[in-house]
């Protein structure tokens, strides 16, 4: 059978993406050439005739989202991002997982030009694409006539579908009907240790068909023509998310190697390569090289895509003339923006309706800044009543309303971590999401990934301690808050009262660069008289005096309701004739932040008495105590026992942390 000129081009575009991926892994001598040579077929049709994208515009708001979920196979992800013009050049390639590099061995969102998400720890990158396409249907629902529905693709491999993450997030696009996701299966069947059957029998598609996806089949990778008629199908208009189940074959065209282990983790081999390149028909000898005729039709991918950006701007431009102030919003939102009065809306407390437990104080706050920000958008897993993170007349998102505020994630905190990192990386949102502090370990990963990425996402974490009571030692978070500060580029925030709750949430809406934690208690916290006029600049340095001294000889740190504790302290070790300095320290990271000269007015270095008070792990607040310094905290799991016998039973007591103070000053 003869092939003509356009399907020996198509064969030249493809095998570019395959060369080029055995050449970079092999020069780096690490890496995975695999699946890329598997993929190439796809990431061609793809990309070349179905996704909406403009290489010299990355940040087109009209672009379709891709998601590479494999990150392990991100020489395939640089290879169509440099082969189709995006600012990504040849010496990038060849400086593949090195120093420096813009090709790091997993794509890293900010770092690469076109590259949507960060993507390597297997799952997430699915989660990640069900909160962009989440935020896509929401916004276009919120903007009708506005140029916004994007479709959002991702790429997933067998460990992908592994791990629960998957599980968790494709259930909720399921039953929200996310019509605008597609995804594709790499079905090569092979993992590290050798072939997928020795661990997993799943059904892939049986099983996203019980989540409630449409699923299709490509029988071979290679077959463009079936490539194209399922990508035709699934871009389509639909009412549920698409699933392809594509049969490739791992590192495709390499003799010895195709369909084996070998290929996914390693480099080929410097003779495997060779003899790759020649059973491909490869005409180019150097390393790289890319034939001009390949060349020239990877680079319409810039044609394309200008095209459809300049027709998307027309429409942006019409709509923006019809409804100016719609458009004004919108655009304000996808720049991360917030409206000049937004904090207008911040309540205040008093007496009468500020003696409550933060986690009620935070739900007050929440609604007052949903009147004012609308982008303010999240939900909880499943224990909104308990975390109080209900927007009250919102509406619920879901497939029969779009315009809900609340989302309703279900015990998904795994999929809810990822699904808030989507929203965050589509624009136009302040995702913030919710359960009980001992549940982030369930979302850590997700959060870590926040962290790296710099995303403004903000997490909701009540029942921050022992004092959540009968509950017991499975629901009492000891080493969380520790954990939680270990991540970097993650702003921790404990507040004491309801004054520094409303501060630490002007901190969470404010605050670039990366995600923040709230840690709210379930037991009334008192409202303190010191942080009412404090507990704004107080909180955004992290640390603040709100008890004082003249000539103090005792330093006492706290967070949360520990604060009312060391202030109940002072008063007994003042009768007794102790100078003493109370220093609330809601956040350690903002305090870590903070000018060395503020940090030396709350904490003068030649003051060494200092104990630190918290019902949880001591370990971070050693940094701060110093050599002569002491830690009342938890070093242990809790009990279930009413909120009052535990801080009893744990030694937090008026009584007993003066006992402590007197042993540390004797010292």
């Amino acid at each position: 059978m003869s092939t003509t000129n356009a399907e020996a081009l198509d064969l030249l575009c493809i095998n570019a993406v395959r060369t080029l991926a055995m050449d970079a892994v092999q020069q780096a001598n690490s890496g995975h050439p695999g699946t890329p040579m598997a993929l190439a077929p796809l990431g061609y049709v793809l990309w070349t005739r179905h996704l909406r994208h403009d290489p010299s515009d990355p940040a087109w708001p009209g672009r379709d989202r891709f998601v590479l979920s494999c990150g392990h196979a991100s020489m395939f992800l640089y290879a169509l991002l440099h082969l189709s013009g995006y600012e990504l050049s040849r010496d990038e390639l060849t400086r593949f997982r090195q120093w420096g590099s813009r090709t790091p061995g997993h794509p890293e969102r900010g770092h690469t030009s076109g590259v949507e998400t960060t993507t390597g720890p297997l799952g997430q990158g699915i989660g990640n694409a069900v909160g962009m396409a989440l935020a896509a249907t929401r916004l276009a629902a919120e903007y009708p006539g506005a140029p916004l529905a994007p479709r959002v693709w991702f790429v997933a491999s067998d460990g992908d579908l592994m791990e629960g993450v998957s599980h968790e997030a494709a259930s909720l696009a399921g039953h929200l009907r996310l019509g605008n996701l597609i995804g594709f299966y790499d079905d090569n069947r092979i993992t590290i240790e050798g072939k997928t059957e020795l661990a997993c029998s799943d059904d892939a598609a049986r099983r996203f068909e019980a989540y409630g996806w449409r699923v299709l089949r490509v029988a071979d990778g290679n077959d463009l023509v079936a490539l194209d008629a399922a990508m035709t199908d699934a871009a389509s208009p639909h009412d549920r998310p698409t699933l392809v189940i594509v049969r490739t074959h791992i590192a495709y065209g390499s003799p010895n190697k195709q369909d084996t282990a070998e290929a996914h983790g390693a480099p080929l081999g410097a003779d495997e390569v060779a003899l790759a390149k020649q059973n491909l028909g490869w005409p180019a000898s150097a390393p790289f090289e890319i034939p001009a005729p390949a060349a020239r039709a990877w680079r319409r991918c810039v044609e394309r895509g200008a095209e459809m950006r300049t027709v998307w701007q027309q429409r942006w431009d019409a709509y923006a003339a019809a409804q100016p102030d719609a458009a004004r919003t919108l655009s304000r939102r996808l720049a991360g923006e917030l409206p000049s009065d937004w904090d207008v809306a911040i309540p205040t407390f008093d007496a009468k309706n500020g003696n409550v437990a933060t986690r009620v104080a935070s739900g007050v706050v929440l609604n007052a800044l949903a009147t004012r920000l609308p982008e303010l958008c999240g939900g909880s897993a499943d224990l909104a009543p308990s975390n109080n993170t209900l927007v009250a007349g919102g509406g619920d998102f879901g497939a029969a309303s779009r315009l809900g505020r609340n989302l309703r994630f279900g015990i998904r905190e795994h999929a809810m971590g990822a699904v808030l990192n989507g929203m965050a990386m589509h624009g136009g949102f302040l995702p913030y999401g919710a359960t009980f502090l001992v549940f982030s370990d369930y979302m850590r990963p997700s959060i870590r990934l926040a962290a790296l990425m710099g995303l403004h996402v903000v997490y909701v974490f009540t029942h921050d301690s022992i004092g959540l009571g009968e509950d017991g030692p499975t629901h009492q978070p000891i080493e969380q808050l520790a954990a939680l500060r270990a991540i970097p580029n993650l702003i921790v925030l404990r507040p004491a009262d309801a004054h520094e709750t409303a501060a630490a949430w002007r901190v969470a809406v404010t605050h670039r660069g990366g995600p923040v934690a709230l840690a709210l208690t379930r037991q009334k916290a008192p409202l303190l008289e010191a942080s009412r006029d404090a507990a704004r600049d107080g909180v955004a340095h992290g640390a603040y005096v709100v008890a004082d001294d003249p000539a103090p000889r005792l330093l006492l740190l706290a967070s949360g309701s520990e604060v009312a504790l060391a202030l109940a302290a002072r008063a007994q070790l003042r009768d007794a004739g102790v100078a003493t300095r109370v220093v609330s320290v809601p956040s350690m990271e903002l305090f870590a932040r903070a000018p060395a000269s503020y940090r030396d007015t709350v904490l003068p270095p030649n003051l060494r008495a200092r104990l630190a008070i918290e019902a949880a792990s001591p370990q971070p607040w050693w940094r701060w105590v110093g050599d002569g310094g002491d830690v009342a905290g938890i070093d242990t799991f809790g009990a279930s026992a009413p909120a009052e016998v535990l801080f009893r039973e744990y030694g937090f007591t008026t009584d007993r942390i003066v006992e402590r103070a007197r042993a540390l000053l004797s010292r």
